[in-house]
Formats: structure tokens, C-alpha cells, sequence
């Protein structure tokens, strides 16, 4: 369906040739919007940026072409969308424009219509499409069918087999009651992972369920679906603020994710270990605490399976904050330490692939509030799916200065050029991004009437497309501008108060519009040592996942968790299996004897109040529970944890899993206490065989320095036993 606004036209559009610096070779998609100062859940901030209410996402934004002779022509406009002065029921934000691999054509995402005054009205990003991007070309805009209409859909992108894979903030599952998912960290309004759409015939699939937000996917080179995650299972701060008398956010369990579910009068947590600054729930305890809080490269199959992040690195190569042992009574664990990576990040955020070099993505390096986003440009190097994390740095190319921001009052250094974001390198090498000379934190330095009547807020920030020059230093920095600014006079109801603004909009997102060979999809695959295995117990890999398939489940193995990459030293490494003479020790430190591999699953039953109200706020978050929503795996014996399987006596797991839902695990020995934790949330597909070598995944050696296990997992073999006999198989 094509859709148009009425009292537009073609002698409206805004089509001229600026005098541009900058030349550019092939035509440049972009976005503007209307600055919005805010960064906490707005439009442009690290996290919660889903959401298309009008003061968090603003009116007036369109999505623009530059034409390589400089000419600029307003696409939006051009199809019959959008409009100046007072926003109304025509009004527009645009984002996230992605080209298909053809050049002839945009997705992107649009929120339409304005609030009137006073009005309280409920707007969602949609996804659409565009076509008609030649310069003597009309654009034609259509709504993407098929797609969520009652949630916010956001940052898509085109797969290699006519499916969209985007972002959206509905509920996994689609139980409308526990909308919107809350976030690990401030329990605000999340986006719930990665989705993929076939808009033919309206067949949807989750492909990554995130507990606190997936951002900014993309297909690579490789065939890899490329994104953002951010990275942050931990106990939920705002219960131990309740917990420890120091903040009244009415924190609570549910009994449970159904409808009617009951408040519990408890707030407890069991998975992972308390926060540092928890001092209720660590006293007594032999632990040091547990933050985490990055955002970080991912990577997903197209149908959603072999979830990892890219290459399987981490924070143990790519750094940020600083991390203790786990016990305090283990004098070998220390903090995390990693020597092939001198320059350390804490955030990478809008991730591209360097088209002239595919081994290379480019992303941002910005602090997580005050700078939407923006912060100083980097580029991860060997990204290729034939290296390891051991083999992957860090370049700085914009100065590390500019990864965050400098103080109201204190003096940037002379190699602060500002705060960059959106950074895309074109076909021929030129680099460009949306840039601020601003060196300090965002904020309002307009007015707000005190009746709400008018307000004139003025951003610190003005982003504009820049190209980027090398310095003698080989740093890089701001140079040439792609427009002489786009300024646009604009008024919306937010609601209360009359919004105004009249002077340059940002310039956002740019993307290169050109075609680009498309890869080749890729497919699941089972490696030797598994595939022996299967072999030998007559099982067909096909069968084992029609069975898996059809019951809505994933099978994970690990051929021997006792050994551990050489890099982590935070968690014990020193690993015996409890009964047998299995075992990878070093000739230092205690040794500690696993016995049981315990899942934990992602289930929404955390609510609050607020802390002034006794009625719950809408939506839930996430607590890491003991899995209990399958029950397909052989028994265990009396006193096992719950949710678990026993450790074969190779060290090797085998254990089935719920699919399209975020989980996690840890070692336990004898008796059920943790030895080992998993750091991140993963999500399997139905049918999904997922394979490690190791419990941490092994880049090149151990912790003794062995290479990766190959042994044909005895764990598989007495499951599949198992499920022959009892007629699974």
C-alpha cells in the first residue's frame, strides 16, 4: 500500500546544490532531526531509544539524499510525507535507514502523526520502505505489511533471503501482559532482541531474545548478522538499593510470568552473585560482588542460531571496567588481564564494515549517558570468522580523547576534535560520520516556561556530516561538511507545552547508497567429534533435530568444561569432574571439583511500584531462574540442583534447552554451589545444536596452554541413549 499526504508537492520539495566542501562519489542517504538535549531513554541515547513518544523522539525530522554533485533532495518530502511549521496528524520523525543489496531501495523507520494539545496519544516506529532514488526520480514511500503494528520497530535491515531483520520492543512470546520488558540496569523500557520478518506472508521470528536490548543489526560480508548488545547480567540494582535502605523503588517478585500472577513478598535473586556495592546480601559471604555493563560486538546466523559475541571476544580482550576474582578466598583469582589488546574500550556502538576491508568493522567508543552516543571513532581489526579473539585489536582512529566528555568548566586538551557518531566508510575509502565540535555532556541551554506553555530548548550539541582526515600523528579528525546545514522552523505539543524550533537540524546515520554483492546465507553445520558420536549411536543429524524441532528445543554441548581460556583468570580455573581423573589444574592455587552443569532462564518476574504507590507499573524485568520449563533431560540424581545435568565423566555436558528465550548457566559442584558462572545471556533456535569446545570458549590455548578439546563428548552419547530409549529418537 503506497501512502501519501495530502498538500504537499513537487514545488515544495527541497531540492538545491549547496555549496558543498566535500566531494563525494556516489549518493549518501541520511537523516535529520530536531535536537533533542535529553540522553536518558531518548531517541539517540545508548539504550531504551526505541520509544516514539514526541518528547523523547521529537517531529519534524526527514530522511534526505546528497547527490555526488552536491545536490540534496528531501525524500520524504518528495513523497508526500512530513510537513513544516505546527505538527499535526502529517508530522514525521525518521531513522535508520539501511540500503538493499540491489542500491535501488531504503528501509528505514517512521513514527507519523503529532499529538495535539494537551493530547496523551500513543505512536509507534513503523518500518517502510522507499524506492525512486534517482535525482529526476519521484520517491514512493510504502508501509512495510505484515509487520507489528502495536509495537515500536526500529534499525532494520535486509536479509540475504528477502527477510527483514530489525529490532522491536514487543514481548517475547507475545504475552502483551509483561510489556514492555524493563531493562538489568535502570529497569527502563527495553527493546527485546533481534527479529526477522517475511513480509510476503507475515511469518515472524524471534532470533535473539535480550534482556536489556539488542541495537543496530546489520548483515556483514561474511553472511553474519552483526550487532550490539548490551552486555550486563547482574542482579537488579534497584532491589538491593530497597535491600539495603538506601532507595524506595518498591522492587517485587511475581510468582510467576502468567497474567495472574501473584505478588510475592520477596525480592530474591539467585543468579549471579550480588553486586559489589550490595553489602546486605554479600556480608557473611566469600565473594567480592559482580557489576558488568558493556556494550559489545555480537554476531547471529540469520535464523537465529550460533548466538555469540563476534569471534567469541569479550571483555577479557576488549577491556572496560575493572573486574576482581569471584572469591576472596582464592589468593590465584585476579582481575581481568589481557596482553594481546593494549587499547581498551568500553563500548562499541554503532558498528559498520569497512567495504574496502572486510577484516575490519568501525564502530563508537562512547560513554553510556550525556552524549548520544557519540564519542570517539575505533576499529576492531580481524573480524573474519577464521580469527580468534587472541588474534582481534583495537585501533583508535579519532584521539581517545573524544570516548567521552570533559567537564563544565575544565579545558579540553588540543587533541579533543569532539564527539563523533554514526561513522561510515564508503566504497572508496573516504571516512565519514555525523560529528559535534562540543567536547563537554549535552544538555538544554534554552528555555522552558514555568506555566508550560512554550519552551525553546537549545542542544549543546549540532551534528553534522563530516568527512574525516588523518592527522601527521595518524590520528583522525573532523574535516569537510556534506551540506551547508538543513534548518527547518518547526513547532509540536509535547504536550503540555508548545514546543519551538528554528534553526539547523542534526544530520544523522549516513549510509552510502550503491549495491554490494549480497553473501551467501549460512548454515548450521555439527563438527567431527559430535558427528562421531551420532554416527555411532545410529542417530542421523537430521532426525536429532526434526525431534528438537518439533518439540521446541535446542540441544547445547560442551565436550570438557574443566578447561578454560587462558586469558580468564577471574573464576576458578584450576577444574577436577567430581568422580572421575578428569581434570585441567595448573601447578598453583585450590582446585575445585564440578559435578553438575545448572541452566538458568530468563523469566520476566520482577515488577515495582516506584516506591510511592502500591500498584504495580506496567511491564517486567527479567530474574536469571533455575530452568524449569523442560522437562526432556535424564534425571538426576537426589539433591541436584534444580535444572541440571550431571558432568560426564570427560568433562563433556549434553543438556536440552528452551529456545527464544534468554539463558544462562553455571558449573556447581557436589553439592550444588557455584564454581563457575557464564557472563552473558544466549538464546537458542528450535531444532539448534549448538556446540563448544569449552565451558569459556578457548581462543588458542587453556589455562595450561593446551588447544581445544576434540574428544567425542561422552555426555551426547548418554543422552542419546537416553532419548532412544525412552522412544524420543
Amino acid at each position: 500500500m503506497n501512502i501519501k499526504l495530502t498538500g504537499l508537492s513537487l514545488a515544495l520539495l527541497a531540492q538545491f546544490a549547496p555549496p558543498s566542501q566535500a566531494t563525494i562519489h556516489s549518493p549518501i542517504a541520511f537523516v535529520t532531526q530536531v535536537p533533542i538535549p535529553q540522553d536518558f531513554c531518548t531517541i539517540n541515547a545508548t539504550f531504551c531509544n526505541h520509544q516514539a513518544g514526541i518528547d523523547i523522539s521529537g517531529r519534524g525530522g526527514d530522511l534526505w539524499i546528497r547527490y555526488p554533485d552536491g545536490t540534496l533532495k528531501n525524500l520524504t518530502a518528495a513523497a508526500g510525507f512530513g510537513q513544516n511549521g505546527l505538527q499535526g496528524n502529517n508530522a514525521i520523525q525518521v531513522r535508520d535507514p539501511a540500503v538493499h543489496w540491489n542500491g535501488k531501495r531504503i528501509i528505514f523507520s517512521m513514527v507519523v502523526g503529532a499529538p495535539q494539545h494537551y493530547q496523551v496519544k500513543t505512536f509507534r516506529w513503523q518500518l517502510y520502505e522507499i524506492t525512486g532514488l534517482g535525482k529526476n526520480d519521484t520517491p514512493v514511500i510504502t508501509k512495510v505489511t505484515n509487520q507489528p503494528s502495536n509495537y515500536n520497530n526500529i534499525t532494520p535491515t535486509y536479509g540475504t533471503d528477502g527477510r527483514i531483520i530489525f529490532v522491536s520492543d514487543q514481548p517475547r512470546g507475545g504475552q502483551a501482559h509483561l510489556y514492555p520488558q524493563l531493562d538489568e540496569y535502570e529497569e527502563a523500557p527495553s527493546n527485546t532482541g533481534l527479529w526477522s520478518l517475511n513480509p510476503i506472508n507475515g511469518k515472524q521470528v524471534m532470533l535473539t531474545h535480550s534482556p536489556s536490548g539488542d541495537f543496530n543489526p546489520f548483515v556483514d560480508s561474511y553472511g553474519r548478522v552483526i550487532f550490539t548488545r548490551w552486555d550486563h547480567l547482574q542482579q537488579d540494582q534497584q532491589a538491593a538499593g530497597d535491600r539495603n535502605g538506601t532507595d524506595n523503588y518498591g522492587t517485587f517478585n511475581y510468582s510467576s510470568e502468567a497474567a495472574n500472577a501473584k505478588i510475592v513478598n520477596s525480592r530474591k535473586e539467585v543468579f549471579p552473585e550480588p553486586l559489589t556495592f550490595d553489602h546486605i546480601s554479600l556480608a557473611g559471604t566469600n565473594l567480592n560482588g559482580h557489576s558488568f555493563n558493556h556494550f559489545f560486538p555480537w554476531q547471529v546466523h540469520e535464523d537465529g542460531s550460533e548466538l555469540e559475541l563476534v569471534n567469541h571476544i569479550g571483555r577479557h580482550e576488549l577491556g572496560g571496567s575493572y573486574v576482581n576474582g569471584v572469591f576472596t578466598d582464592d589468593p590465584v583469582l585476579t582481575d581481568q588481564t589481557n596482553s594481546s589488546n593494549p587499547n581498551k574500550i568500553s563500548n562499541f556502538l554503532q558498528i559498520k564494515q569497512d567495504p574496502t576491508n572486510a577484516n575490519y568493522f568501525i564502530g563508537i567508543n562512547a560513554p553510556e549517558f550525556a552524549t548520544h552516543a557519540a564519542g570517539q571513532i575505533v576499529r576492531l581489526t580481524n573480524v573474519a570468522p577464521s580469527h580468534n579473539a587472541d588474534e582481534m585489536t583495537i585501533d583508535y582512529l579519532t584521539d581517545k580523547s573524544t570516548s567521552s566528555f570533559v567537564e563544565d568548566g575544565a579545558t579540553p586538551s588540543p587533541e579533543n576534535s569532539g564527539h563523533y557518531r554514526d561513522p561510515t566508510i564508503l566504497s572508496d575509502g573516504t571516512l565519514l560520520a555525523a560529528h559535534t565540535f562540543e567536547t563537554r555532556q549535552d544538555r538544554n541551554e534554552g528555555t522552558i516556561s514555568p506555566d508550560f506553555s512554550d519552551s525553546y530548548p537549545q542542544a549543546r550539541y549540532a551534528f553534522r556530516l563530516r568527512t574525516l582526515k588523518q592527522l601527521p600523528n595518524g590520528t583522525w579528525t573532523a574535516d569537510q561538511v556534506l551540506t551547508n546545514g538543513i534548518s527547518k522552523n518547526i513547532m509540536y505539543y509535547s504536550p503540555d507545552s508548545l514546543v519551538h524550533y528554528s534553526n539547523e537540524l542534526w544530520e544523522l546515520q549516513p549510509v552510502e547508497v550503491k549495491a554490494r554483492p549480497k553473501p551467501v546465507k549460512l548454515a548450521p553445520t555439527l563438527a567431527t567429534p559430535e558427528m562421531q558420536v551420532l554416527q555411532e549411536e545410529g542417530v542421523s543429524e537430521a532426525s536429532l533435530r526434526l525431534y528438537l524441532k518439533s518439540k521446541g528445543l535446542a540441544l547445547a554441548i560442551m565436550r570438557n568444561v574443566t578447561q578454560r581460556d587462558h586469558s580468564d583468570k577471574q573464576q576458578p580455573f584450576n577444574l577436577a569432574v567430581a568422580g572421575s581423573g578428569t581434570q585441567t589444574i595448573t601447578p598453583t592455587g585450590k582446585t575445585y571439583e564440578v559435578a553438575h552443569f545448572q541452566a538458568f532462564q530468563a523469566d520476566q518476574i520482577r515488577g515495582l511500584t516506584g516506591g510511592y504507590s502500591s500498584t504495580p507499573k506496567p511491564g517486567r524485568r527479567v530474574l536469571a531462574q533455575p530452568l524449569h520449563s523442560v522437562k526432556a533431560n535424564p534425571p538426576v540424581a537426589p539433591g541436584a540442583p534444580k535444572g541440571s545435568v550431571k558432568i560426564a565423566n570427560d568433562g563433556s555436558v549434553a543438556m536440552l534447552l528452551p529456545t527464544r528465550r534468554a539463558l544462562s548457566w553455571q558449573l556447581t559442584d557436589t553439592q550444588g554451589n557455584f564454581v563457575v558462572r557464564e557472563r552473558n545471556w544466549l538464546s537458542m533456535q528450535p531444532g539448534e545444536i549448538r556446540t563448544c569446545p569449552a565451558c569459556h570458549g578457548i581462543n588458542t590455548k587453556d589455562q595450561i596452554g593446551q588447544p581445544s578439546p576434540t574428544n567425542k563428548p561422552e555426555a551426547l552419547r548418554e543422552l542419546l541413549i537416553y532419548l532412544k530409549a525412552n522412544g524420543s529418537l
